[in-house]
């Protein structure tokens, strides 16, 4: 069983096209593509009433740390409360995302892509100590050929790129926090986002204590291009400095090699030009820095629009909306498996170990639909082998807790043929709802 680094366990088709693939493949005989149908049908029912559970769990664990609710007062926890919630939500949340193929990033690997060029010239700064806990979670690790400008001319390069990105963060509570500090965001509450296509060098964007200035390349611009104007200025006032500086030495002494520069009686005691001097030494230069101060803002303000639009166009869902997202994702991802390995088991004719049954998998969806994918056998076995029900005899006697995937004494795997398995999915989705009288 081969395992690759270069690969996702991510199945890139829909349930449905997945199922007609399997079906296009010509090795189930007419009479039991239907079946196959019907069972892959009630096999998505199960799983969606399992997932829904989950989603009930998630949105209870959520409920404290929620920045969008207001807690009523019959929703009071305790701390002891609260911290069990906070790490049955985690765990339960970090579950749905394994189970929808999303693989984590961890916090190495985002400084790294922080160190590395944006698309968006900024210099960025966050603070993890921000954070109480933080998950990361990527799906579809793609290089895309963008066209951009760089100097004076057009470029083509390859940009690395996810697909989708997870992140929650839950922040620390307020006592952690400075009272003046203007915060966007709530302490003590767990922000989730969902976001598509987004350059790895650009994650930093996504987090919501993003504190964005100038790089060194748009200050030496800015500095350069104060000089520049502040020339024209320095020569227009020149006569007006030359004034204040003799009116400065007639007072304080003459140093060595200015005493041309040094003002006369008359020209102190007539202050107008001195203070004239000041004035228009003042208004020019107070100007300019204004000037400069302004196009500072703006310049910020385009970088902040920047990653505003950055946002708005590549975020799918924030908060409990992610949620529902997800477990739909990982539903569909779940039941795509099991699809798989039921499909091939079934058509095998024969058992197959493990790891046998891995390599033809990932084999047929390489050579047969060109996907590359590095799939993972455990999850979908397992959860055949807990799928148990219960099964008539040819004469007439139910056996219970028949699974539909079973193991030989060579740790081989089969499954139970079209008929029986849909009898005991058909058996589940019976009992889904069981009333006992006590």
């Amino acid at each position: 069983m081969a395992h690759y680094s270069d690969r996702e366990a991510y199945i890139p088709f829909d349930r449905h096209h997945l199922i007609e693939l399997c079906l296009r493949d010509g090795k189930l005989p007419k009479p039991e593509q239907e079946k196959f149908r019907q069972f892959c049908q009630l096999l998505s029912a199960y799983y969606h009433f399992h997932f829904h559970s989950i989603l009930e769990d998630l949105k209870d664990y959520y409920t404290p740390f929620n920045p969008y609710e207001e807690l009523s007062e019959f929703q009071r926890f305790t701390s002891a409360d609260r911290q069990q919630m906070e790490v049955d939500f985690f765990d339960r949340f970090e579950q749905v995302l394994q189970r929808a193929n999303y693989f984590p990033l961890s916090q190495e690997t985002l400084e790294e892509a922080f160190s590395q060029r944006s698309l968006i010239e900024l210099k960025t700064d966050i603070d993890f100590n921000d954070f109480d806990r933080m998950l990361f979670y990527c799906q579809g690790d793609i290089y895309q050929l963008i066209t951009r400008k760089k100097w004076f001319r057009t470029i083509k390069e390859d940009l690395d790129i996810f697909e989708r990105v997870v992140v929650a963060i839950k922040f620390k509570d307020k006592s952690y926090f400075s009272k003046d500090e203007d915060m966007k965001f709530k302490p003590g509450k767990i922000y989730l986002f969902y976001y598509k296509n987004v350059p790895k060098f650009d994650l930093e964007l996504l987090f919501p204590n993003i504190k964005v200035s100038m790089t060194w390349k748009d200050r030496i611009i800015l500095i350069g291009s104060a000089i520049g104007a502040a020339i024209p200025v320095l020569i227009k006032i020149l006569p007006q400095i030359v004034i204040l500086v003799g009116v400065i030495l007639f007072f304080t002494g003459t140093l060595p090699g200015m005493e041309d520069m040094k003002a006369n009686e008359e020209d102190v005691r007539n202050l107008t030009p001195a203070l004239l001097a000041t004035l228009s030494l003042l208004v020019a230069f107070g100007g300019f820095a204004f000037k400069q101060y302004n196009t500072y803002k703006n310049k910020k303000i385009k970088f902040q629009k920047k990653v505003t639009e950055t946002l708005f166009f590549k975020n799918l869902a924030n908060n409990t909306s992610v949620f529902h997202t997800l477990i739909d994702l990982a539903e569909e991802e779940e039941c795509k498996e099991i699809i798989l390995v039921y499909y091939h088991l079934l058509t095998s004719g024969k058992p197959m170990t493990p790891e046998h049954l891995d390599d033809r998998i990932e084999s047929w969806m390489e050579k047969t639909w060109n996907c590359r994918i590095d799939f993972d056998i455990n999850g979908p076995l397992n959860n055949l082998y807990n799928i148990r029900g219960t099964l008539n005899n040819l004469q007439g006697k139910s056996q219970s807790d028949i699974p539909l995937l079973s193991y030989d004494e060579w740790g081989k795997c089969q499954v139970k043929s079209l008929d029986d398995s849909l009898e005991i999915l058909d058996y589940l989705w019976d009992n889904v709802f069981r009333y006992s009288q006590s």
